[in-house]
C-alpha cells in the first residue's frame, strides 16, 4: 500500500501557538507520518502555549492512536533576522525580557547545537501577521503594509536563507497562502493580500534558487478560510467560511486536517517531482467564476 512515510525525518514548523489552526494540523500530520517535530512559537504566545501543553489542554491525539510528542519548542519571532535587529522596546517587553535566542539566525544556530549540522528535512512556514488587516488597502499605513510583508512573506525568505544549510538532501519547505494573493477578497486588508502575492511569487523564485543550490523543494498551499483563533483577527472569518461553503464545488467547510495531510504529502518523497507550486486546498472554490446561485447556473 502506498503511504506517506516520514520515518527518520525531522521537521521544524514555524508559527504554532495553539491546536486550532493549520500549523497544528500540519504538526499532527507530520507526526502521524513518522516525523519528529520541533516548533517555533511567537514569544508573546509562548507562555500560554507551553502552559497549555503542561496542563493537557491541547489535543495531542493522533488518528489511529498514539500522541504527538514535540521534540523541542523554540521561541521564534520571524520579524527579526539577527539579535541586533531587535529594538530595545521589544527586548525589554515583559513577554520578551526573559527570553533569548528568538531571532531566525539564533534559532538556526540552536538547532545546529541541539541536533548537529545536517539535522532538518522539512521546514514549514505557518507565519502571517498584519497589524492593520481590518483596514482597506487605501487606508493602510506604510508601516502597517511593510509589517505585513515582513512577517508574512519575507520571513519565509529569511527562514530558508538561514535554515537551508541545515537541511539534508531531499528536503522540502511548505508555506501557507490564501486566495487573496490572486483575487480581491474584501475585508482582507492591511497589505495582507500583497504579502500573500509576494509569498507565492517568492515560492517560485526560491524553488529555482534553493533547488539548484541546496536541492530543496519549495511549495505553498493556498488554503480555504478556517475559523482559527489567529484568523479571527480578520473580523469576518465566519462569513468567509460560510461563503465558501455556499459557493464551492464541494459545498462544505475545509478542515485543518485536510490541509495538514496535503502538507505532509508535499514534504514526502511522494511529491519529489513537485516544486514551485501553489496548490489550492479549498474544496475547489478557486475554480469558480461566479456565485453558485446565479441565474446562469440554474
Amino acid at each position: 500500500m502506498l503511504s506517506i512515510d516520514l520515518t527518520g525525518k525531522r521537521a521544524f514548523v514555524a508559527g504554532v501557538a495553539d491546536d486550532r489552526g493549520y500549523g497544528w494540523a500540519i504538526v499532527r500530520a507530520l507526526a502521524q507520518a513518522g516525523a519528529t517535530v520541533c516548533v517555533g512559537t511567537w514569544p508573546p504566545t509562548l507562555r500560554i502555549f507551553t502552559k497549555s501543553l503542561e496542563r493537557g489542554k491541547l489535543d495531542m491525539s493522533l488518528p489511529g492512536g498514539g500522541t504527538i510528542e514535540l521534540e523541542k519548542i523554540y521561541p521564534l519571532d520571524a520579524v527579526f533576522d539577527l539579535p541586533e535587529d531587535v529594538p530595545e522596546d521589544i527586548s525589554s517587553d515583559k513577554r520578551y525580557v526573559e527570553l533569548t535566542g528568538y531571532t531566525i539566525q539564533e534559532v538556526a544556530d540552536q538547532l545546529r547545537t541541539d541536533f548537529g549540522e545536517s539535522c532538518l528535512d522539512i521546514i514549514v512556514h505557518s507565519l502571517a501577521n498584519g497589524p492593520e488587516v481590518q483596514n482597506d488597502l487605501l487606508d493602510t499605513s506604510r508601516s502597517g503594509y511593510l509589517a505585513a510583508i515582513s512577517a508574512s512573506a519575507y520571513s519565509m525568505v529569511s527562514l530558508l536563507q538561514r535554515f537551508a544549510p541545515l537541511v539534508r538532501p531531499g528536503g522540502s519547505l511548505v508555506s501557507l497562502s490564501y486566495l487573496a494573493a490572486e483575487r480581491v477578497v474584501p475585508g482582507y486588508g492591511g497589505g495582507m493580500s500583497s504579502a500573500k502575492s509576494a509569498l507565492e511569487s517568492d515560492t517560485r523564485t526560491l524553488a529555482w534558487e534553493a533547488g539548484r543550490k541546496y536541492g530543496i523543494r519549495v511549495n505553498t498551499i493556498s488554503a480555504g478560510p478556517l475559523a482559527s483563533r489567529a484568523a479571527k483577527a480578520i473580523g469576518t472569518i465566519e462569513r468567509m467560511v460560510d461563503y465558501y461553503v455556499q459557493n464551492s464545488p464541494l459545498p462544505e467547510a475545509i478542515t485543518a486536517d485536510e490541509v495538514g495531510t496535503v502538507a505532509a504529502f508535499l514534504c514526502s518523497p511522494l511529491a519529489s517531482g513537485i516544486t514551485g507550486e501553489t496548490l489550492h486546498v479549498d474544496k475547489g472554490y478557486h475554480a469558480m467564476g461566479m456565485q453558485a446561485d446565479t441565474p446562469l447556473s440554474e
